[in-house]
């Protein structure tokens, strides 16, 4: 069989730990034999991060702008411990959200169903997509600790030197702690409409919640701004498509998320958006079992997996030992991105094998073939453990015959 023709290389951002070496073996046994992979390649890894200063973060950053579609291995965010281990010049920051903040994305996280893994929540019959504006609130906030006696004020100097104070605490009588938020409107306007976008595209109604009532400010311009983008830009697309958008409080959405029986796209501020694809993914089975693409509102797409660098079992494999590790989340963030890429390139036979390596996939799990963590949590009467490229090489059998049909 003739190898697949790309027209337009992907970005290639390879990473850390045993997701790098997960992600080798997903393009040698998966990938090259079927695919002529024209890839633009970036090493994230954390040496070449802290041999470059980083620099090499913000040029996968530019190319991705460029080429429109990226893929990208889990990368390490390097705390205190991490540099004498590497030898950092610095504690770089994370990759993710260097590249989150140049591309102005939104994250989208939605689980991957198999049979024999079974939700928490037994409603929950379709996935659930959290997309989280990743920009700002407590993640790019300010803090201090306050002593006894000290009074904290909001102080805004707008552009002619004019000055407006809030009083946000007297703290007569103790200590305190106070913390400085802050997002942007157009940040917040990128978010809904890449929401808006997602939502198109995959045909879901879309979800979103703050809690406006008691933020009258802070909260209430989120709701203001996704209500005039949906009124002004998106009211009669989604109608068209028979789909829709619906706001309430965030209380009220964890509620109707309990009770739901999936299937749209919930759309989170920052901090719930962190907490709730956790608490989702957690709830569907496995994170290693969450898809993740950053979709800019100019339609950029850059596709990861939900998970970390599997640092554990990086150190057993170091050791000579085996492994079982889960790939599904990494193997599935390179089917995003060739099915994106076929689509942009209309080269539907591109897009074609990217579904028919996802329906190999969990095909193989479904027969009862899987890793580690999936076997402790898989209900089938006939399953067997394997190791990380036996499951690989079980996934290509299984490819293969899908591609000669």
């Amino acid at each position: 069989m003739a190898k697949i023709q790309m027209k337009t290389p992907l970005v290639e951002m390879d990473g850390d730990e045993m997701t790098r070496i997960i992600w080798q073996e997903i393009k040698d046994i998966l990938l090259t034999p079927y695919i002529d992979l024209k890839t633009e390649y970036y090493d994230l890894g954390l040496v070449h991060r802290n041999e470059t200063n980083d620099q090499v973060t913000v040029d996968s950053a530019n190319a991705t702008k460029k080429y429109g579609v990226a893929v990208k291995c889990a990368t390490i965010t390097p705390n205190a411990a991490r540099m004498p281990e590497y030898n950092l010049k610095e504690m770089w920051k994370s990759p993710n959200g260097t590249i989150r903040a140049m591309l102005d994305g939104t994250v989208f996280r939605t689980p991957i169903l198999v049979k024999g893994i079974t939700p928490y929540i037994p409603t929950w019959t379709k996935p659930i997509t959290i997309a989280r504006h990743a920009y700002g609130d407590v993640y790019k906030n300010v803090e201090m600790k306050c002593p006894e006696g000290s009074k904290a004020e909001l102080v805004l100097t707008d552009k002619d030197g004019n000055v407006s104070k809030e009083t946000i605490h007297e703290f007569k009588d103790t200590d305190g702690i106070i913390q400085g938020l802050h997002n942007r409107a157009d940040s917040i306007g990128s978010f809904a409409r890449a929401c808006f976008n997602f939502a198109l595209d995959t045909k879901q109604d879309v979800w979103f919640a703050t809690k406006d009532t008691i933020s009258k400010k802070y909260d209430h311009t989120f709701k203001d701004i996704f209500q005039e983008i949906y009124d002004n830009e998106y009211k009669e697309k989604f109608e068209a498509a028979g789909i829709e958008y619906f706001y309430t409080l965030i209380d009220d959405a964890v509620a109707r998320v309990i009770r739901s029986n999936g299937g749209y796209i919930w759309a989170c501020k920052n901090y719930d958006g962190d907490v709730m694809s956790d608490m989702v993914a957690t709830a569907y089975g496995s994170l290693a079992m969450m898809t993740s693409v950053l979709v800019s509102p100019d339609g950029i797409y850059e596709y990861e997996a939900a998970h970390g660098t599997v640092q554990r079992h990086y150190y057993k494999h170091l050791k000579g030992e085996e492994t079982s590790t889960n790939s599904v989340a990494t193997l599935f963030a390179w089917t995003g991105a060739l099915r994106k890429r076929g689509e942009l390139d209309e080269t539907p036979e591109l897009s074609d094998f990217a579904d028919k390596l996802e329906k190999a996939t969990i095909q193989t799990i479904e027969d009862g073939v899987m890793t580690g963590d999936l076997y402790l949590l898989s209900t089938l009467e006939n399953k067997k453990k394997v190791n990380t490229e036996d499951f690989l090489k079980e996934v290509n059998e299984r490819l293969k015959k899908l591609l000669d049909k």
